[in-house]
C-alpha cells in the first residue's frame, strides 16, 4: 500500500511540476513583453532556463536536503534520457535532420561543457566556487547565444528560429503575474514534494538515492522535452529537436548543477560519477556518430532512434542490476 501510495505521489509530483513550469514560463514571459523586453532576451532568458526549472529546482532542493545523489542523478540522468529515451523516441516518429551547423556550432560547444564539468566534479565534490563557475558559464553561454542569433545566416539560423517559436504568445498583464505566482508556488511546492517521494522510494526499494536520480526523477523531469520533440517533428521541424535537445543538455550541467552547488555544496560518490558521467558522454557523442558517420548523412533515422532506445534501455537495466 504504502510502495503504491508513493508511486502515486510521484506521478502526481510530474505532473504538478510539468504544469507549473509551463504557466510559470507563459507568465513571466508575458510579463517581460509588458515591459518591453526584447523576444530574443524572454527566449534566451525566461524560457530557456524556464524549460529546465523542473530539472534545477528538484536538484537544489534534494542537495539542501542531503540526498545529493538525486541532484546529481537527476542533472546526468535526464540528459542521458534526453539523448536516449527522447531523441531516440523522437526519430522513431519522424526521422530527424542534423544540420551542419549544430555539428559546427553546438556540439563542439556542448562537448567542451562536458569536459569543463567533469573537471569541477572529479574530486568527488561540487564547492560552492564550482557552482559559481558552471553559472559563470550558463552566462557566457546564453551571451553566446545572442551573438550567434543576431549574425546567423539566412540559411543557417537554428538558434533565432528557435528562440522565436519558444516565446509565448502574449497574455494581459494581470493573467501573467497570476499566472507567474500560481507556477512559481505550485513548481517549488511539488519539487519538495516529488524530492521527498523519491528519497522515500529510494528506501522502500533498497537502492541509492542516485538510481532514483538517474531513472524516475531524470525521466520524469524530462517528459517536457519528449513533448517538445514530438511536436516538432510534426511541425516538420526536426532539426529544432535537436536543438532543444543540445540545450536542455547545457543547462542540465550548466544551470542544474550550477545552482545546487551554489545553494547546497555536497559531495558524492565517484565509482558511480565515473560511470554515470562516462555513459552521458558517450551518448552524446553518438549523435555525431550516427548523424555523420553511419546511415544516411546528416539524418538521424528511425533505425537509429531505435537503437538509442535500446541503449537507454539496456542502460536502466544495469543500474538496477548493479543494485542487485
Amino acid at each position: 500500500m504504502l510502495l503504491a501510495s508513493l508511486i502515486i505521489t510521484i506521478t502526481l509530483g510530474f505532473v504538478a511540476l510539468a504544469w507549473s513550469a509551463d504557466r510559470f514560463v507563459d507568465g513571466s514571459s508575458a510579463l517581460a513583453r509588458h515591459l518591453g523586453v526584447s523576444s530574443l532576451l524572454i527566449g534566451l532568458t525566461v524560457v530557456g532556463i524556464g524549460t529546465s526549472l523542473p530539472e534545477m529546482l528538484v536538484s537544489t532542493i534534494a542537495a539542501l536536503e542531503g540526498t545529493p545523489g538525486i541532484a546529481l542523478g537527476n542533472a546526468l540522468g535526464s540528459n542521458i534520457a534526453n539523448v536516449g529515451l527522447i531523441l531516440g523516441t523522437t526519430a522513431l516518429v519522424s526521422p530527424l535532420i542534423i544540420g551542419s551547423g549544430i555539428l559546427r556550432r553546438e556540439f563542439p560547444l556542448l562537448m567542451f561543457v562536458v569536459v569543463a564539468t567533469g573537471a569541477l566534479l572529479v574530486d568527488g565534490t561540487l564547492s560552492r566556487l564550482d557552482g559559481l563557475l558552471l553559472l559563470a558559464g550558463m552566462v557566457g553561454v546564453l551571451a553566446w547565444m545572442a551573438w550567434q542569433s543576431r549574425h546567423a545566416r539566412s540559411d543557417d539560423a537554428l538558434i533565432s528560429r528557435e528562440l522565436a517559436s519558444a516565446v509565448p504568445a502574449a497574455m494581459p498583464p494581470r493573467q501573467a503575474m497570476l499566472w507567474t505566482a500560481t507556477g512559481l508556488v505550485i513548481l517549488i511546492a511539488s519539487s519538495r514534494i516529488l524530492v521527498w517521494a523519491a528519497v522515500a522510494l529510494a528506501s522502500r526499494l533498497g537502492i541509492s538515492d542516485l538510481v532514483i536520480g538517474l531513472t524516475i526523477v531524470a525521466v520524469g523531469t524530462s517528459l517536457p522535452e519528449l513533448a517538445a520533440g514530438i511536436a516538432s517533428v510534426r511541425r516538420g521541424e526536426g532539426e529544432l529537436a535537436v536543438g532543444n535537445i543540445m540545450g536542455s543538455n547545457l543547462f542540465n550541467l550548466l544551470a542544474v548543477l550550477g545552482i545546487a552547488g551554489a545553494i547546497a555544496p555536497f559531495s558524492f560518490d565517484m565509482s558511480g560519477l565515473a560511470r554515470d558521467y562516462g555513459i552521458m558522454t558517450g551518448f552524446m557523442l553518438a549523435i555525431a556518430v550516427m548523424g555523420f558517420l553511419v546511415g544516411q548523412r546528416g539524418r538521424l533515422n528511425r533505425w537509429e532512434g531505435g537503437v538509442l532506445v535500446i541503449a537507454y534501455l539496456a542502460y536502466q537495466g544495469l543500474l538496477f542490476y548493479s543494485q542487485g
